[in-house]
């Protein structure tokens, strides 16, 4: 194993190239989302309440209830419910 400045170069190159396939891999993943998104979309279905949907079901129950408590209480001091 190749050393320069006590930095062993095989051991960085192998992380760097994990980081390189895994960062391919983050890329393809983020095209396939696009394409489900385009396919919803395409379905009739609106993208922007399907992305609220997926960060509300992210949520235990408790931080879903009180995020909706706090909506709710917003709305109601800007007279908007």
């Amino acid at each position: 194993m190749t050393e320069v400045g006590g930095i062993a170069g095989e051991r960085l190159r192998s992380f760097i190239e994990r980081i390189e396939r895994l960062e391919e891999e983050k890329k393809a993943l983020a095209d396939d989302i696009r394409e489900v998104y385009s396919e919803a979309k395409g379905g009739g279905f609106d993208v922007k309440i399907i992305r609220q949907v997926i960060k509300l079901r992210k949520l235990d129950a408790a931080d879903r209830q009180e995020q909706e408590e706090l909506l709710v209480l917003y709305q109601r001091a800007l007279d908007m419910a």
